[in-house]
C-alpha cells in the first residue's frame, strides 16, 4: 500500500482530486470524507431541479453514462474509498492526523495521513434579521435544500415567494418559479440594480427589464429587515420600504468560505475568510492542499485575493492539486472572473472587471455599450447582442466585457474569447484586430467585440463624444429643463412616432441627408444624437464635428439598448 492521502469534502474539487490522484498512482491510498449523504453533484444544476427542468435529483450526480457518483461508484470506478455521514472535527498537524465523527453512530476515531486535502466548500450567508430562521425560510446549498423547497411547491402549497438577493442564484430561482410553476415572484436587492457584482447599470437594466416583462417584481436598493410569521410560519417580508406576502422566502445573499476547520489547525486564513494558498494550491502547510469555494483566489487583472466560489474553477483547482500530490509541478495562476448565465431565455455573461469594480481598483477607467445582430444583417432570424467593455484610459488595456443577448452560445462566445484574453494585458488594439471564426449564420464580418474596441478607439481619439445610457435616462427624465434636443437620424418611418409625440424636442434628420440639411440642424441647444445600435449617429457626429457644429452627445448603444432596458413613451 502506498501513501495515505486524506480529502475532507466531496462535492467538486475533492472528487476531482482524489480521482486524479489514483490515475496517476494506482498504489496510492485516498480516502475521501463528507458529512452528507449525497455527494458529488453538480451544484449549479440546484435551480434547474427546483424549476422541474431537471427532473430528477440523481441527474446532478450522475456521469454523462448515467452512473450515479456515490460511494460504490467512486470504490468501484475510481479506487477511492468514500466515507459518507462522516465529519471532520480537527486537524492534528503535528501527528498528521484528522479526528472524525461517523454522524450515523456518533462514533469518534482518528484518521493518519500523509498528505491532506480541504475541499470543504462553502456555505450560505443566512441574513442575521428577525424571522431568519422561521420555517419556509431557505438558502440553497445542497441537494438537500432544493428537495425541502421544492416539496411544497410541487404540492400547490406556495403561491407567493419573496427571494432575497438579486445575484445570479435568486435570479435563477425567480426564473424557476415564475416561468416553471407560475408562482407569484418578488426579489429584493439591497443594491441599486441587479447582478451588482457583475454588470454596470446599463445591461442591468436591461435584465431588470426582461425579468419584470415575464412577471417578476423586483425592488432594487430596499434593505431587508425582519421576517413575519403567520401560523407557525413565514408569511411577510418587511423591507425598509414595504411589507411583501411570502409563502416562502429564499435567502441568496451570498456564500462565505468554510475555512473554520483550517483556521483551527493554525492554517493561515486570509482577509476573506478563505484558506490562503500557493500556485501549487498548498496552504501553510506543505502537507495539507486546499480547493474550490473555501480558498482565496489571486485575482490576476488586480492582483488581489478574492473570494470567487465557481463550480468550474474547483474542479480545475482539483485536478492541480491531484497532479501535485503526485510529486507533479502544476500551478493554478488565478482567476479572471467569468460568469454565464441563462435568465428567461436571455443569456447574460460577464468577465475580467466592470466599470464600477475598475474603478475602485484604481484604474482610469471608462466603458462602451454597443449594439450589433448575433448574424450577418442578411442572415434571417438575427437578433440584437449588447456588450459593454471596460478599458484603461492610458494604456488602452482592455479590463473586461459584459453582455447581453439571446439564449444561445452567442454571449458565451464574445466572453469566453474576451476572457482568455484578459491575463496577457490586451490592449483595445488586440481586440480590434482579434481574429474570430466567422460565417453569416453567427456573426457579422466585423464581429461585435471587434466593433466594442473600435467605438473605444474612437471615444479615445475623440471622434466619437458619447453619451451612457445611464445620463440618457436622466436627462430624459428632465428633458425640458435640460436644455437639450434630440437629433434622431434614422429614417423618417423610425422616427416619426417620437417626432409626432414630442415635437421641437425630437428632431429627425435621417443620416443620409445630414450633409444636405446641416442649415436645419438646430444649435440653440445641446444635441443628443440617437440612431437605432450606434453606428449612424457616430458617423452622423463626424460629419457635424467636421461642419463646425461641436458639444454633440452619442447615446450608447443606441435607440435599440435604450428600448431594451427603459423605452422612453
Amino acid at each position: 500500500m502506498g501513501k495515505r492521502i486524506v480529502v475532507i469534502g466531496a462535492v467538486a474539487a475533492g472528487p476531482k482530486a482524489a480521482a486524479r490522484v489514483k490515475r496517476l498512482d494506482l498504489d496510492a491510498q485516498v480516502i475521501m470524507v463528507d458529512q452528507a449523504e449525497l455527494i458529488s453533484y453538480g451544484g449549479c444544476g440546484l435551480p434547474y431541479y427546483i424549476s422541474g427542468e431537471v427532473s430528477d435529483i440523481n441527474e446532478l450526480m450522475s456521469t454523462s453514462f448515467h452512473l450515479k457518483r456515490d460511494a460504490k461508484f467512486f470504490e468501484g470506478a475510481k479506487g477511492v474509498e468514500v466515507r459518507t455521514r462522516t465529519r471532520a472535527l480537527a486537524i492534528d498537524r503535528a501527528q498528521k492526523s484528522v479526528r472524525l465523527q461517523n454522524l450515523a453512530t456518533e462514533e469518534l476515531y482518528s484518521l493518519d495521513y500523509d498528505q491532506l486535502v480541504l475541499a470543504t466548500g462553502s456555505t450560505p450567508i443566512r441574513l442575521p434579521i428577525p424571522g431568519a430562521e422561521l420555517p419556509g425560510v431557505f438558502t440553497v446549498a445542497n441537494p438537500s435544500d432544493a428537495e425541502a423547497i421544492r416539496e411544497p411547491v410541487s404540492k400547490g402549497e406556495v403561491e407567493q415567494v419573496v427571494i432575497i438577493g438579486g445575484g445570479a442564484i435568486g435570479l435563477e430561482l425567480a426564473e424557476a418559479f415564475t416561468e416553471l410553476w407560475g408562482l407569484e415572484t418578488a426579489v429584493v436587492e439591497l443594491q441599486e440594480h441587479l447582478l451588482p457584482g457583475l454588470l454596470d447599470s446599463p445591461l442591468a437594466r436591461m435584465v431588470q427589464a426582461h425579468v419584470e416583462a415575464q412577471g417578476v417584481k423586483v425592488y432594487c436598493g430596499e434593505q431587508v429587515q425582519q421576517l413575519e410569521a403567520e401560523n407557525g410560519r413565514v408569511a411577510r417580508v418587511v423591507t425598509s420600504k414595504r411589507t411583501l406576502p411570502a409563502d416562502l422566502v429564499i435567502m441568496a445573499v451570498g456564500v462565505r468560505p468554510n475555512s473554520q476547520l483550517a483556521r483551527e489547525a493554525g492554517l493561515l486564513v486570509g482577509p476573506t475568510g478563505g484558506i490562503v494558498v500557493n500556485q501549487r494550491l498548498q496552504t501553510s502547510d506543505p502537507l495539507i492542499y486546499a480547493g474550490g469555494d473555501c480558498i482565496e483566489n489571486y485575482h490576476l487583472l488586480t492582483g488581489k485575493r478574492v473570494h470567487y466560489p465557481s463550480g468550474s474553477i474547483a474542479n480545475r483547482q482539483g485536478r492541480v492539486i491531484g497532479t501535485n500530490l503526485n510529486g507533479g509541478h502544476e500551478i493554478f495562476e488565478g482567476v479572471i472572473g467569468s460568469y454565464i448565465m441563462k435568465l428567461f431565455e436571455l443569456s447574460v455573461g460577464c468577465t475580467g472587471l466592470s466599470l464600477a469594480a475598475a474603478q475602485r481598483e484604481g484604474f482610469d477607467a471608462f466603458e462602451t455599450l454597443v449594439s450589433q445582430a448575433d448574424q450577418a444583417h442578411f442572415y434571417p432570424g438575427q437578433e440584437l447582442m449588447y456588450l459593454q467593455l471596460v478599458a484603461d484610459r492610458p494604456t488602452q488595456r482592455l479590463l473586461g466585457l459584459q453582455g447581453v443577448g439571446a439564449m444561445g452560445q452567442g454571449v458565451k462566445a464574445r466572453i469566453d474569447a474576451v476572457g482568455a484574453m484578459l491575463k496577457f494585458k490586451p490592449t483595445l488594439d488586440d481586440l480590434s484586430n482579434l481574429e474570430v471564426a466567422y460565417a453569416p449564420p453567427f456573426a457579422a464580418a466585423l464581429d461585435i467585440v471587434n466593433a466594442a474596441a473600435n467605438t473605444a478607439k474612437n471615444i479615445l481619439a475623440g471622434t466619437n463624444h458619447p453619451l451612457p445610457m445611464d445620463d440618457f435616462i436622466s436627462i430624459w427624465k428632465d428633458k425640458y429643463a435640460a436644455g437639450v434636443t434630440f437629433l434622431d437620424i434614422r429614417e423618417r418611418d423610425n422616427a416619426a412616432p417620437l417626432v409626432e409625440k414630442w415635437g421641437p424636442l425630437w428632431v429627425n434628420i435621417p443620416q443620409g441627408e445630414l450633409r444636405y440639411r446641416l442649415a436645419e440642424v438646430p444649435q440653440d441647444k445641446k444635441l443628443i444624437l440617437v440612431c437605432n445600435a450606434g453606428m449612424r449617429s457616430y458617423e452622423s457626429q463626424v460629419i457635424l464635428d467636421h461642419a463646425g457644429i461641436t458639444g454633440t452627445a452619442n447615446l450608447q448603444g443606441g435607440y435599440a439598448a435604450l428600448k431594451k432596458s427603459e423605452p422612453i413613451p
